[in-house]
C-alpha cells in the first residue's frame, strides 16, 4: 500500500501504474471473517482464476478493480464488456504497438453502451503484458438464446457447460424475479423466461474467454472483469468454469453497494461470492424513470 501511493504521488521518479487509491468499505470472506485488503490479496494470489464483479456505474468499484489487477499482476485479462468479436483485433493492435488507454476508442467503446472507457482503462493499464480476451455477446447471439435456448446459442461445447440440460426449477424462477425487479417489475413474466437463456449464454460465453485468457497468459492468473450477477459462485460464471475447467480454483469477489444502517457481516452471509468488499452506493438517478 505505502508503495502503491509513492507511485501515486511521484509515478516519474518509480514508474509505475497511476491506480487510483483504494476508497474503504470492509471486506468480509465468505466464512464471515473481516479481513484487510492485503488479506485479500494473499487470498487471491493463490488462485489461478480471479473474477472482479462490479456495479458498472460505482467509480469506486473500478478504482478497486484496478488496484487488484496491479497487485496480482495477471497473464490475461477479460471483461464483459468487450465484445468477442473485438479480442483478434485487440491482439493485433496492442502487437503493432498500440496503447492499452486507447483499446476503448479502437473498438468503439462508445457504442457498446457502457460507462465511460476512462472507468475501465486504468483495469487494463494494471495489467501491461496482459492478454485481453473479450466474453461480450452479439445481440444475434442474445436473440437466439431468448428464441430457442441457450444451447443452441452457444454452439459446439454447449453439452459440456450444461447448457443442454434444463435449469432447476427454483433457480429459473429466482433469475425470472431478479429479471424482473431490475426492469422495475416492468417487464413481462413470458420476456423475462426468455432472458433466463441469454442469462445462462452470457454466463457460458464469459466462462470460454476467462479460459481464453489463462490459456494466453503464459501460465500466470487470469483476472474478469463483469457485473455482479455474472460473478456469483452458484450459478454465474465460476460454476460454468467449475464444469468447464475443474481443475482450476476460481475465487470470486463481489463489489457491493452497502444499505445505510445494514450489517455488512449479515448481508454477506447471503451473498454467493468468496469475498464482499462494500463500498458507498454511487450517485445516480431514479433508473426507473425511463419506465415512466
Amino acid at each position: 500500500m505505502r508503495r502503491a501511493l509513492i507511485c501515486l504521488m511521484l509515478p516519474m521518479l518509480c514508474g509505475c501504474a497511476a491506480v487510483p487509491p483504494v476508497a474503504p468499505g470492509p471486506i468480509i470472506a465468505a466464512d464471515g471473517r473481516t479481513i484487510a485488503e492485503g488479506a485479500l490479496i494473499d487470498a487471491l494470489s493463490r488462485a489461478p482464476v480471479v473474477v472482479l464483479g462490479e456495479v458498472h456505474d460505482n467509480p469506486v468499484h473500478h478504482a478497486r478493480q484496478a488496484w487488484i489487477v496491479e497487485r496480482l499482476e495477471p497473464g490475461g485479462l477479460a471483461f464483459e464488456m468487450i465484445p468477442s468479436a473485438s479480442e483478434e483485433g485487440i491482439a493485433v493492435y496492442l502487437a503493432q504497438g498500440g496503447r492499452r488507454r486507447e483499446i476503448g476508442p479502437a473498438i468503439g467503446w462508445d457504442r457498446l453502451g457502457w460507462p465511460d472507457w476512462k472507468l475501465y482503462a486504468p483495469i487494463v493499464e494494471a495489467a501491461p503484458d496482459a492478454y485481453i480476451a473479450g466474453g461480450g455477446v452479439s445481440r444475434v447471439d442474445i436473440r437466439l438464446a431468448m428464441a430457442d435456448g441457450a444451447a443452441g446459442a452457444y454452439g459446439t461445447g454447449a453439452t459440456r457447460l450444461g447448457l443442454d440440460r434444463p435449469l432447476d426449477p427454483a433457480i429459473r424462477a429466482e433469475i425470472e424475479d431478479e429479471m424482473v425487479v431490475s426492469h422495475c417489475n416492468k417487464l413481462p413474466r413470458g420476456v423475462a423466461a426468455e432472458m433466463v437463456e441469454a442469462q445462462r449464454l452470457r454466463d457460458a460465453r464469459l466462462a470460454a474467454a476467462t479460459g481464453r485468457a489463462f490459456a494466453n497468459g503464459k501460465g500466470r492468473a487470469a483476472v474478469l472483469i463483469t457485473g455482479n450477477g455474472h460473478a456469483r459462485t452458484d450459478r454465474g460464471v465460476p460454476a460454468y468454469l467449475r464444469l468447464a475447467a475443474p481443475e482450476l480454483t476460481v475465487l470470486s469477489v463481489g463489489m457491493i453497494e452497502s444499505t445505510p444502517g445494514g450489517d455488512p457481516a449479515a448481508t454477506a452471509g447471503e451473498l454467493p461470492f468468496d469475498f464482499v468488499w462494500f463500498s458507498p452506493p454511487a450517485e445516480r438517478g431514479d433508473p426507473c424513470a425511463v419506465f415512466r
